[in-house]
């Protein structure tokens, strides 16, 4: 087991070029491209290959094509005057702006796959009149779990539910293959601007994409081989070891065969003034409220199991180019964030120990977690993800572009997973006024929800023992409740 040095003593044991690339990567920049590093077009008579995350999100859907572990799904309510052929025309702008949103696989002679983008969008606008009725869940439930077929496409699929002149709900389902947490931001952001063009007839202001998917596929293909990448897996080498331990969350019943069960969840909103704390606790330290929300979590995984090495996937965008910012596509890369705890620890060391390995992970984030995978070659289980069993996933959200809809009043509507691809995951989402929400999502045949609602208090706890007694020790943290 590797003994990690001081913050201060890894950071000065970086370039001046490392240490401008990290900063940047810490506020979330995107880095300038020189001649050397941009991603310039590929030929287009050129074959298109997958990314190392198309690779791997193609070879889950040979296993099981039937799966809908990997669908993304959400929409918008629509309020007032809609203009419905507008709205379909501006679908189809997206598709025509966005390759990925016509984009399907073929496979190859030699067994491999590549992307094949069609010219056309091909945007179907099913409406179904609900007459003032309550949504179909029937129908609302088949357009998120019907299987998408890689091959045939379309990867992506749109219904529209009336349920007075006033009133329409738009969903939108996609496969993770063609996008991302990023993406739905981006699709958000350029729907909007599209449909003011269809109904006002003034140009949208939108710039030209530089590249499309297919160019940043192919230079990651390249780029993996490049000193810098091979540089960062041995410090991932390094970093987690020979040895992966598994790590196994108490559940109320037996866990199953495979690793995909249907998902249930448990929402949670953080008090602003709690969260506040922890906003401001973070930055005095150098840290953010990422980084405490992540220690919360750890520290509570580790009461919950009683393992000191604790393993966690955690996604990040990926967009560090300012030639992706716009693009849709799966750019989401995984990384596997380590922190050895005892109950002895106190929870400001707890913090700490979460943002060094925080900040050395975005200082190594440029191999993609397929590539580690294959390296490191852990052992493998057909109900267990390999390096990580749970997740923790952060997301910032910014939905002032909704109020750009002329003539109608948009809020975003979210939906709930289908399939749970881990026992449990904790998702966070940070508003643009500041609020926090968080929401754990877990396989229902394993857990009561009276378990995970429990749980959901005992992460609220930790969150405000870390706020107010930072100097309390990991062990002596009271999770439980009056009522418990």
């Amino acid at each position: 087991m590797s003994n990690p040095l001081n913050l201060s003593e890894r950071r000065a044991g970086l370039t001046p070029e490392q240490r401008a690339k990290l900063a940047a990567r810490m506020r979330g920049a995107a880095a300038p491209a020189t001649a050397e590093t941009a991603i310039a077009p590929r030929s287009p008579s050129a074959p298109a290959p997958l990314s190392f995350a198309q690779q791997r999100q193609w070879f889950l859907w040979r296993l099981d094509p039937t799966s809908r572990a990997n669908h993304l799904s959400g929409g918008l309510k629509l309020s007032g005057r809609l203009d419905v052929a507008a709205l379909h025309r501006a679908l189809e702008a997206l598709a025509r702006r966005h390759a990925s949103l016509r984009t399907t696989f073929r496979e190859r002679e030699d067994g491999s796959a590549e992307q094949v983008v069609l010219a056309s969008p091909g945007v179907e606008l099913p409406l179904m009149d609900l007459a003032g009725q309550a949504m179909d869940d029937a129908a609302l439930r088949s357009a998120c779990t019907e299987p998408f077929d890689l091959e045939q496409g379309p990867l992506w699929r749109t219904r529209l539910f009336k349920q007075g002149d006033d009133e329409h709900w738009l969903l939108v389902a996609m496969h993770h293959i063609i996008s991302d947490a990023w993406s739905t931001q981006v699709i958000l952001d350029d729907l909007g601007r599209l449909y003011r063009e269809e109904v006002d007839g003034s140009p949208a202001d939108m710039f030209t994409l530089p590249i499309d998917y297919r160019d940043y596929a192919e230079w990651q293909r390249r780029e993996v081989e490049s000193v810098e990448v091979r540089r960062q897996l041995e410090y991932w080498r390094g970093r987690l070891g020979g040895v992966q331990p598994v790590l196994v969350v108490p559940t109320d019943r037996p866990r199953m065969a495979k690793q995909c069960a249907a998902a249930a969840q448990h929402d949670l909103a953080l008090p602003p003034a709690l969260t506040d704390m922890l906003r401001k606790q973070a930055q005095a330290s150098g840290g953010t409220l990422f980084m405490s929300l992540l220690a919360a979590f750890k520290g509570l995984l580790f009461r919950l199991t009683g393992e000191s090495d604790l393993r966690i996937g955690v996604p990040i965008a990926n967009r560090l180019r300012a030639e992706t910012a716009g693009l849709v596509g799966f750019f989401v890369n995984t990384q596997v964030l380590r922190g050895v705890v005892d109950a002895r620890m106190s929870l400001d060391r707890l913090l700490e120990i979460v943002r060094q390995a925080s900040f050395d992970a975005q200082a190594h984030q440029d191999l993609p977690f397929e590539r580690l995978v294959e390296a490191l070659q852990p052992e493998r289980s057909v109900n267990q993800s390999p390096l990580f069993q749970v997740m923790f996933n952060h997301l910032r959200r910014d939905h002032r572009s909704l109020a750009d809809w002329p003539n109608l009043r948009v809020r975003p509507w979210d939906l709930r997973e289908w399939e749970a691809q881990f026992d449990l995951s904790l998702e966070t989402v940070e508003a643009a006024d500041g609020t926090v929400t968080a929401t754990l999502i877990y396989a229902a045949e394993l857990f009561e929800p009276t378990t995970i609602e429990r749980l959901g208090d005992h992460y609220l706890a930790m969150l405000q023992a870390l706020a107010e007694h930072p100097e309390q020790a990991l062990g002596e943290v009271e999770l439980a409740g009056e009522a418990e």
